[in-house]
């Protein structure tokens, strides 16, 4: 009988974990899956999602030695250019603005590779309306960039992306797993229905379709 009465609480208990993942799941169910050029193009897909406050994901992507971009000025993009011809490093470099809900991205993080800003790791981040377990959800777009060309859509100068968009997708989560600050991330499968394509700049792109979703915690506080 003691059994008995105490097995719907193990029921519950033991689906607790169901209930959060389908939290954090429906939270994504109205996040674009592209991001726009400021021309209405399409940018780059989304393929990330962290949960966390803002102090927590700066606090997180800095201790991944992942660097904030500058923002776009005459004078940092002044200093890009000459990181580029010069083969000077610039671990900084400003990214240029994708949007998601009609704004740019809150926060961009990058990681040079190599002598110059020409190749780098880098994700833009938005923050949406929607909380998970109370907490802030942000949703991004990692890619690599592999040169400094011109756009194959517009004639400007800009970043061209490696074609293999999930390989930044996982490096990133990695990285941050690495901290020991966030679990095994969530695989949001099929959230990119549309596995190949183009970014603003003409820059052709393949997926698995998958979204990773990872909690990042407290730092401590």
């Amino acid at each position: 009988m003691t059994a008995w009465k105490l097995a719907p609480w193990f029921v519950f208990v033991l689906a607790l974990p169901a209930f959060a993942d389908e939290a954090r799941h429906v939270a994504l169910d109205d996040v674009p899956r592209i991001t726009q050029t400021k021309l209405g193009l399409h940018g780059d897909p989304i393929n990330v999602a962290l949960v966390g406050t803002k102090e927590d994901l700066i606090a997180a992507m800095l201790a991944a030695k992942w660097q904030p971009a500058d923002p776009i000025t005459f004078k940092s993009s002044a200093k890009l250019a000459a990181s580029v011809v010069l083969h000077k490093p610039d671990e900084k470099a400003p990214v240029s603005n994708l949007y998601l809900w009609k704004h740019k991205e809150d926060l961009a993080f990058e990681q040079q590779v190599g002598p110059d800003a020409r190749r780098r790791h880098h994700v833009r981040l938005w923050l949406s309306a929607k909380q998970v377990n109370g907490r802030p959800l942000w949703v991004g777009a990692a890619t690599f960039d592999t040169k400094v060309g011109f756009s194959h859509k517009t004639g400007l100068i800009t970043h061209h992306i490696d074609a293999n968009i999930d390989a930044d997708r996982d490096k990133l989560m990695e990285d941050l797993k690495a901290l020991g600050r966030m679990p095994a991330a969530d695989e949001i499968e099929g959230f990119q229905t549309q596995h190949d394509g183009h970014n603003g700049g003409g820059d052709a792109y393949h997926t698995d379709g998958k979204l990773l979703l990872g909690s990042l915690d407290n730092q401590g506080r």
